[in-house]
């Protein structure tokens, strides 16, 4: 009998899915019974491998929900955690082979064509964690199924293909609804599961040579909304047994029993200190509010480490110094960009005021200066923020900024947020005169081959300096004559405190008085003002470009009308300008000129 060349029919194929999907019902509930008999569980293998050989997502849904069922319901009656003979303990590891079979399958799930499987997977890979965790914990000690937890890390950070061929969505990266879910219902929620996700995260990518791995743990880590900052704030657990309170740390006699002993003495000498009655208690409730788990973090149990706000920050100090050198991509400059980029638009935020000791960052964030460009500004704002609150000394980071200043600072895209964070960098009252004059000089020499958008940019951004530094306003009140070719300043100086700059003058920006456009030629006439204004607000100036400029110009009202016809009648001052093309005769010969018509349009 031949083979039929068309698909079966409509009635065919419901008949077809009608008994598999009866089938795994049938194999569910012979399951149920053997668990609750003591019973054979062969029929588990039957049920795994019937969900694995299906097509449809319908019948795939269905299969891993019963297999979810009858392994919560295995691991509820303790089948996986019996210890006993030598046919028990083969009976145990059997079952354990078809739950890692199975939840290997459910990790290949998360790549899936199907959005419902790809949910789905993930929900019950972390209601398995939770049940694995519950029934091997007790009150006394809590546990945490590592095993099983760190295939679900394996998974969400690799990124493996799907199991059903032709159907997966393999690209190497994390989908966003599986990583919204993640996201949303785990890990800017439950400190366990954050806790233990950046602890596996940071051997995996130890061990791991993956490349798509350190691109999907920066996308989990950007969107980490929440992390503690106080011990009382470590409240939400996914397995319940961990909330209960740790035991108190056991210090070691000796050198901290001697330790703990000169602070009781100490304490007793403040409490008997008369000078304390003049002062105000500020800190108190700061200092009981930073009260927590105490212990060298690496001495602390499972327990006590997520009750600890030290253990937290050490996890996660881990997971960023195992991924930041992992960004760099050899083959791929624009990728390698493209990393550091995303990673330092949250470092200042959301990095570094959780780390155990943020100058740990310093050298990549160094490197990251020599890319230039966007990338490099935005490290300079985080070697700031390293400078400013976490007392880094880093002496060459003027000259850094400095060597940004090049005649294409004021055509590139990321130009209002240079002057933004410029302003921010050069607002200490402490900062050299030299160096803020060799700043001011290099802009204003760079405004001359600038757009008008630039130049509006930069001349409330130089009056702002001038009136926070007064030791500057020498620059625009030199009398003497300060020829371009006679300027004493050092354009190619590279380091800003040899440029001589004090000794020159800011003549770039008088010759603006003059600018072709208007906006820009009041603008400089502030400078020949009295220095009464406070200041300007650059937010007011920052987004100005081209179209913003001519939209300005385009919709001003005119109060006066411009002098059209200064010269007389404008059919006279046409004929002199342009007059007639005559033969080498004398003869005139009559032409129409299009300009000489458009000068006579005053005499119609």
């Amino acid at each position: 009998m031949p083979i039929p060349s068309l698909p079966p029919t409509k009635k065919r194929r419901i008949e077809k899915d009608t008994k598999v999907l009866q089938s795994i019902q049938e194999l569910e509930q012979q399951l149920t019974r053997a668990v609750e008999n003591n019973a054979s569980l062969n029929p588990l293998a039957d049920l795994l491998d019937t969900t694995r050989s299906c097509k449809e997502s319908q019948e795939v849904s269905k299969g891993i929900y019963a297999l979810y069922r009858v392994f919560v319901l295995i691991v509820v009656k303790g089948k996986l955690s019996v210890s006993g003979d030598e046919s028990t303990k083969a009976v145990k590891a059997w079952l354990w082979e078809r739950m890692n079979s199975y939840v290997d399958y459910l990790c290949g799930l998360m790549k899936d064509g199907e959005k419902t499987l790809r949910v789905s997977a993930l929900q019950i890979l972390f209601s398995l964690q939770k049940h694995l965790s519950t029934a091997f914990s007790t009150l006394s000690a809590p546990q945490f199924h590592n095993s099983h937890f760190r295939k679900i890390v394996s998974a969400l950070l690799s990124c493996p293909s799907s199991p059903r061929k032709g159907l997966s969505t393999s690209n190497g990266s994390i989908d966003p609804d599986v990583l919204h879910l993640f996201h949303e219902t785990w890990f800017s929620v439950h400190d366990d599961i954050r806790w233990f996700f950046l602890r596996e995260a940071g051997s995996i990518l130890a061990s791991s040579p993956e490349p798509n791995i350190p691109s999907n743990l920066l996308q989990i880590l950007e969107g980490l909304t929440t992390f503690p900052t106080e011990p009382a704030e470590l409240n939400a657990w996914w397995v319940e047994e961990f909330g209960a309170k740790p035991p108190k740390v056991k210090t070691s006699k000796g050198k901290d029993g001697e330790e703990e002993e000169e602070a009781e003495n100490a304490k007793e000498d403040e409490e008997d200190d008369w000078r304390k009655f003049f002062d105000e208690d500020t800190t108190a409730k700061d200092l009981k509010k930073n009260e927590g788990l105490k212990g060298r973090v690496h001495t602390l149990t499972i327990h006590q480490s997520l009750h600890s706000l030290a253990s937290h920050k050490a996890v996660f100090t881990r997971a960023w110094l195992e991924l930041l050198p992992r960004l760099s991509v050899k083959s791929n400059a624009q990728e390698s960009k493209a990393l550091a980029t995303r990673v330092l638009n949250i470092m200042h935020r959301s990095v570094m005021p959780h780390l155990t000791r943020p100058i740990l960052v310093m050298d990549w964030i160094g490197a990251c200066v020599d890319y230039g460009g966007t990338v490099g500004l935005l490290a300079l704002n985080a070697l700031f923020a390293l400078m400013k609150e976490y007392n880094l000394d880093y002496p060459s980071f003027y000259t850094r900024l400095y060597a940004f200043l090049d005649r294409d600072l004021f055509h590139l895209k990321h130009r209002a947020r240079f002057f933004r964070m410029t302003e921010l960098f050069l607002s200490s009252t402490h900062i050299p005169a030299t160096l803020l004059a060799s700043f001011v000089k290099r802009l204003s020499r760079l405004s001359l081959s600038a757009p008008p958008a630039g130049v509006i940019i930069l001349i409330p951004f130089t009056y702002n300096i001038l009136k926070r530094h007064p030791a500057l306003m020498v620059m625009i009140h030199r009398t003497e004559d300060d020829a371009p070719d006679g300027d004493p300043f050092l354009p190619e100086e590279p380091n800003p405190l040899s440029t001589n700059a004090l000794d020159s003058s800011l003549w770039e920006l008088q010759s603006h008085r003059m600018h072709y456009h208007s906006g820009v030629s009041t603008l400089a006439k502030i400078f020949s003002e009295a220095f009464t204004k406070p200041g300007f607000s650059m937010e007011d100036f920052l987004d100005h470009t081209y179209s913003t400029l001519y939209d300005t110009e385009a919709n001003r009202k005119i109060k006066k009308e411009p002098p059209l016809n200064e010269f007389g009648n404008g059919l006279k001052v046409a004929a002199h300008l342009f007059k007639p093309r005559t033969l080498e005769d004398g003869t005139a010969v009559d032409s129409e000129d299009v300009v000489t018509d458009l000068w006579s349009f005053g005499s119609t």
